[in-house]
C-alpha cells in the first residue's frame, strides 16, 4: 500500500500544529517581521517564590549527589551510567522534575528544570543528555501535552519515579524528514488496536528504557485517517528487540539503540491524540523540549571559562601568565561574554516558558541553534588556551600528578549538540520558514507572475497597509524615538541598535523574496543567514534584558553584568553586521555549482592517494524486508 507523504501535506500538518500558537504573542516572530517588541520580554516576569525556594532546595540535594555518590571518570572508562547511579536520580525524583506534583513528579519550573541540567551536564554530559532524553522528549512531555487523563494518571507517576523512558522517532533513512517514516502502525480488524513493524535507529534511553514514544505511520484505510501517530508502548512487550547499542565518539555513558518492532501489538488507548497527529506531537514536543539542549551548552561554557581563568593565571611563560598575554585574553574575554550570553538567551527563553501565555517556539528554536554553535566555539577556544594539557586525557593528566581536566571528553561530548534535536541546518530551515512565511503571506500576490496588473496593484495596496502596521517606518526612516531604551542606561544602545537590524532584516527578507521568489526555498545558505542574523539580535536583546534582571535581584552584581552584556552585545553586532554583508555578497553559486560537479564525480582524481578503512557497505541501514514490502 502507499503511504508517501507529500512535502505539502507534512507542512500543513506543522502548520495545523501552530496555529493556536500563533495567537499568542512571540518576541521572535515580531523580530523577524521587523517588529522589536521589546515588551514582550522585559521586563522578565519575576520567579515565583515558592517555586524558587523548590528549585534551589533541589538543585543543593542534587548537587550533593552529583559530589557523593557520581564518580565521572567512572562513567567515561566503562562507558555507561552505573545502575546505582540510575537507581539514586530515581530516588530524588530527577526523572520527574517537571511532571506535576500531583502525577508524582516534582513539579520543578522550566527555568530549574534547565538550572538542573547545567548543574549535571558539567559533571558529566551522559548524565543531563539521559535526563533530557527521558523528560524533554519523552513520554513524559507528549503525554502532557496530548495525552488523555487515564494516560496521565497511569503513565506520568511511573516515568517520574520508577520507568526510563525514549522517544523513538529517528529511523535508518529518516531524520529531519518525520514525513518519510516507515515504520507501520497497521490497525487490527476488530478495532481494539494497531500492529507496529519497523527499525528505529538513535533512539538515547533505547537501550535501557521501561516504556517508550513511537512514531509510526498508520494507512489511510476505512474508518482510518491514517499518516504519522504517535503511540507510548511498553518496552518489554513481545516482537520488541533492542538489536545494538550504540557507541559515538562523544557521550559515552549514553544507552543508544537500534530497536527493531516485529508485529508489536499496540492497543488503541495507548495512542496519544489522534491519527494522523504524530507531527503534530513531534514538533509541540520538540519545541519546548529544545531548551535542554541550550542548557547543556551553558554549563559547558560556564564551565569552560572557569578553566580557562584557572589555568591561564596558573601558567607561565616568557614572564608571565599565559592569561596576560593578548592572544589567550581574547579568548578568554570570549568566552567569558559568551557564556553570559548564552545564559541570558536561556533564562529569558526558559521565563518565557514558565509563562504558558506565549509562543516560544521561535525562542526556544534560535535558543539551541545559537547555542549549540557557541558552546562549541567556546570549547574550542578552551581546547587553544590548554593547548597540549586539552588535548591529553584526563586520566593520562592525572597519572602525571596534574589535575585531570577532561577537555577533550567534554569537547567530543559537545559535538554532537550542533545534531542533536534538529541539526544547524534543519534548525536554519525550519526557523527560515517561520520567519519568511508570514512575508511570503503578505507578498504571495505581488510576485506571483500569473497575477494581473490591478489585482497586483491591489496586493500592493494590502502589502503596504500591512507592513505600516507591523513595521512602522520599514522603508522610509528608522522610526526610533530619542532616548529610546534608556532604562537600560549604558547597555541601551545595543538595544537601539537591535531594533534597527530588526528593521533591515524584515527588509532584507522581503528583497530576498522578490529577488528569488519560489527560488528562494533552494537558497539555504540566504536563508541560513537571515536565521542568523535575527539569532544574533534575540541574544543581544536577552543579554542586556538579563542584565537589567541581575541587577533587580542580585544587586551587589549589576556591574559586572552590565560589562559581560556590553562586551557581548559588540561582539554580536560585528557579526550581525558580517552576515548583511554575506547576504548579497558571497560565492554561494559557484559553490553548489562545484559541489554538484564534485557529487558527479568530476575531481575523483582528488581522492586519489589515499586508502579508505571503512571498506565496502551500504551508508544507510535498510528498513525489515518485510517493512519495506509493506512500503512497496
Amino acid at each position: 500500500m502507499a503511504l508517501n507523504v507529500s512535502e505539502r501535506e507534512a507542512r500543513e500538518v506543522a502548520e495545523a500544529a501552530r496555529e493556536t500558537e500563533w495567537k499568542l504573542p512571540s518576541f521572535g516572530r515580531e523580530l523577524y517581521l521587523g517588529s522589536f517588541r521589546l515588551d514582550l520580554i522585559d521586563p522578565q516576569p519575576r520567579l515565583d517564590a515558592e517555586a524558587t525556594e523548590k528549585g534551589e532546595r533541589f538543585l543543593s540535594v542534587l548537587r550533593c549527589f552529583l559530589v557523593d555518590r557520581v564518580d565521572p571518570v567512572r562513567i567515561e572508562r566503562d562507558a555507561r551510567i552505573p545502575d546505582e547511579v540510575l537507581e539514586g536520580l530515581k530516588e530524588l525524583g530527577a526523572m520527574g522534575m517537571k511532571v506535576p506534583e500531583h502525577y508524582g513528579g516534582l513539579g520543578l519550573s522550566q527555568v530549574y528544570y534547565n538550572r538542573a541540567l547545567v548543574l549535571t551536564g558539567s559533571w558529566h554530559s551522559s548524565l543531563s543528555t539521559l535526563l533530557s532524553a527521558h523528560q524533554s522528549i519523552g513520554v513524559a512531555e507528549p503525554l502532557a501535552l496530548f495525552g488523555t487523563e487515564e494516560q496521565k494518571r497511569h503513565w506520568l507517576p511511573l516515568v517520574s519515579r520508577t520507568h526510563v523512558s525514549a522517544f523513538l522517532l529517528t529511523e535508518p533513512d529518516v531524520g529531519s524528514d518525520p514525513a518519510r517514516l516507515a515504520t507501520l502502525a497497521i490497525p487490527t480488524e476488530d478495532g481494539s488496536g494497531y500492529r507496529v513493524s519497523g527499525r528505529k535507529l538513535w533512539a538515547t534511553n533505547g537501550a535501557i528504557a521501561d516504556v517508550v514514544v513511537v512514531m509510526a505511520k498508520v494507512p489511510r484505510s476505512e474508518g482510518h485517517r491514517g499518516g504519522v501517530s504517535a503511540f507510548v508502548v511498553p518496552y518489554h512487550d513481545d516482537g520488541i528487540t533492542v538489536e545494538h547499542r550504540n557507541a559515538f565518539m562523544g557521550l559515552r555513558g549514553i544507552e543508544n539503540s537500534v530497536t527493531r518492532f516485529d508485529d508489536v501489538f499496540v492497543p488503541a488507548e495507548n495512542r496519544i491524540g489522534r491519527e494522523g497527529e504524530g507531527l503534530k506531537v513531534a514538533l509541540s514536543t520538540l519545541n519546548t523540549g529544545r531548551l535542554a539542549l541550550p542548557a547543556i551548552c551553558v554549563g559547558v561554557a560556564k564551565w569552560s571559562t572557569k578553566v580557562a581563568r584557572e589555568f591561564a593565571s596558573e601558567r607561565v611563560q616568557w614572564g608571565q601568565a599565559v592569561g596576560k598575554h593578548d592572544a589567550v585574553a581574547q579568548k578568554i574575554a570570549y568566552m567569558a561574554a559568551g557564556a553570559f550570553g548564552l545564559e541570558a538567551m536561556l533564562d529569558v527563553s526558559s521565563r518565557l516558558a514558565d509563562d504558558k501565555k506565549r509562543d516560544i517556539r521561535i525562542e526556544a528554536a534560535l535558543a539551541k541553534l545559537y547555542a549549540s554553535e557557541m558552546g562549541w566555539r567556546i570549547i574550542d577556544e578552551l581546547m587553544q588556551v590548554r593547548a597540549g594539557r586539552g588535548y591529553e586525557t584526563a586520566e593520562s593528566l592525572r597519572a602525571r600528578g596534574e589535575k585531570p581536566v577532561p577537555v577533550e571528553q567534554v569537547m567530543r561530548d559537545m559535538r554532537i549538540n550542533r545534531i542533536f534535536e534538529g541539526s544547524t541546518e534543519i534548525m536554519h530551515l525550519l526557523i527560515a520558514r517561520e520567519a519568511v512565511d508570514q512575508h511570503l503571506q503578505v507578498a504571495g500576490d505581488i510576485l506571483e507572475p500569473e497575477v494581473q496588473l490591478k489585482d497586483k496593484a491591489k496586493a500592493v495596496l494590502e502589502a503596504g497597509r500591512f507592513y505600516s502596521r507591523w513595521l512602522p517606518q520599514l522603508t522610509f526612516g528608522e522610526g526610533q524615538k530619542p532616548g529610546s531604551y534608556d532604562q537600560h542606561g549604558p547597555l541601551a544602545g545595543h538595544l537601539r541598535y537591535a531594533e534597527r537590524r530588526a528593521r533591515k532584516l524584515a527588509r532584507s527578507t522581503f528583497y530576498a523574496i522578490s529577488r528569488y521568489q519560489a527560488r528562494l526555498e533552494k537558497k539555504q545558505a540566504v536563508l541560513g543567514r537571515i536565521v542568523d542574523i535575527g539569532a544574533e539580535l534575540f541574544a543581544i536583546a536577552s543579554a542586556v534584558v538579563y542584565a537589567g534582571t541581575i541587577a533587580t535581584e542580585q544587586p551587589e552584581r549589576a556591574d559586572e553584568a552590565a560589562e559581560l552584556a556590553d562586551l557581548f552585545a559588540k561582539q554580536a553586532r560585528r557579526r550581525v553586521d558580517a552576515l548583511f554583508h554575506d547576504l548579497w555578497a558571497n560565492d554561494d553559486d559557484d559553490s553548489y555549482q562545484l559541489a554538484q560537479r564534485v557529487l558527479d564525480g568530476r575531481y575523483l582524481w582528488l581522492e586519489e592517494g589515499i586508502l579508505d578503512p571503512s571498506g565496502d557497505g551500504p551508508m544507510v541501514a535498510d528498513q525489515p524486508a518485510e517493512v519495506e514490502a509493506a512500503q512497496a
